[in-house]
């Protein structure tokens, strides 16, 4: 297989801006993206509470709108999705996304609304490893999607269920509908899926990554935020996968998506079939680890472990309300309240990322 590019940049606060632009054409935007079409910007809003690591930062996504109109693409229109658990409206918000599609006039579409977005079955051309099988009366996907580019902006975090999250795993808040917790059982075959859907129905596909504050411990909300100053990005989605969980400390061929999509032709996700620009990360390990949370104890009982036989029950009749209230709980009422808006603080006081964001 040909070698893949991902380029990294080291950033900071003062020039990330036009630090995000220079990643950008290290890893060939212009090459990879086709400018007669438009540009859909896909956020990762992971969490509406403003915690640094889990989501798409304010600079992240200003510096890839300024990347890609001083790159000539000038039609560019964001997709939202929603999830049982993350308002997307507050999390934009919160999240200081909303006043930077402003800045730039940046329409914004939601995929969960029928008014922005036509749901219809697709039938991949491409082998199927989950899908069909999970959803047999058809996979369907948003019209809007298909022959445009996307644009993806994961963060580099751990996940709780995949051990790491990034660009594969960024369509599948924007390809699914709000039934996609079928999928849990089979997360890694469905990222495969994903991107061989994603093959065919966009124009091209590319990766801007903020690597300045990433997301150690049981992601992709509860987690430890670290400050790394780093960018990625890249045209590959499993490459750019597997050099960010490269540098989180993890063998990213041990990491059933990336091996899977890597096997299937997908991308690359061999280190040393890698074409690294920018910054020389060959030395660099953060030594991070996913761990646990309430939800993934629960979750790996009824998704891995000895209850997943009964998942149907739990989570395709109304039961499923009383786990999605749990979650939701757990997250925004103990967690958040006691422990993240703390780490918030502490960002916000103690580092030039936490200042930055202070001041959109």
């Amino acid at each position: 297989m040909a070698r893949s590019v991902v380029s990294v940049v080291r950033t900071k606060p003062e020039t990330v801006l036009s630090d995000v632009s220079r990643l950008m054409e290290l890893a060939g935007v212009k090459q990879a993206l086709d400018n007669d079409v438009i540009t859909i910007l896909k956020d990762n809003i992971s969490w509406h509470f403003p915690f640094l690591s889990a989501n798409t930062t304010p600079w992240q996504l200003e510096g890839t709108i300024r990347g890609l109109k001083a790159s000539g693409f000038r039609d560019l229109v964001a997709v939202h999705n929603n999830t049982v658990v993350t308002d997307p409206f507050k999390g934009a918000r919160l999240n200081k996304l909303k006043p930077v599609y402003q800045r730039y006039s940046i329409p914004e579409k939601y995929n969960f609304l029928p008014q922005d977005m036509r749901w219809e079955v697709f039938r991949p051309k491409g082998r199927m490893r989950a899908l069909d099988r999970i959803y047999p009366e058809g996979i369907r996907i948003p019209t809007f999607f298909i022959g445009k580019n996307i644009v993806h902006l994961p963060t580099v975090k751990c996940h709780i269920y995949t051990t790491t999250t990034g660009s594969m795993k960024n369509a599948f808040g924007g390809l699914l509908n709000t039934r996609r917790h079928y999928t849990h059982t089979a997360i890694h075959e469905t990222l495969v899926d994903l991107l061989v859907i994603q093959k065919e129905i966009h124009r091209s596909i590319f990766t801007v990554m903020d690597g300045t504050l990433c997301g150690n411990g049981a992601g992709p909300r509860t987690m430890i935020p670290v400050q790394k100053d780093l960018m990625l990005a890249s045209a590959d989605p499993v490459a750019i996968d597997a050099v960010s969980a490269k540098l989180m400390g993890f063998d990213p061929m041990k990491i059933d998506y990336i091996r899977l999509a890597h096997q299937d032709g997908l991308g690359v996700g061999r280190p040393e079939q890698i074409e690294v620009r920018g910054e020389d990360i060959s030395s660099l390990n953060f030594g991070f680890r996913v761990g646990d949370n309430l939800a993934s104890l629960i979750g790996d009982l009824l998704w891995f472990g000895p209850l997943k036989r009964f998942q149907k029950l739990f989570f395709r009749t109304p039961l499923v309300y009383l786990f999605v209230f749990g979650s939701s709980f757990y997250h925004d009422r103990i967690w958040w309240p006691f422990v993240g808006r703390r780490i918030m603080e502490v960002i916000a006081a103690n580092t030039t990322w936490g200042k930055l964001f202070s001041e959109y």
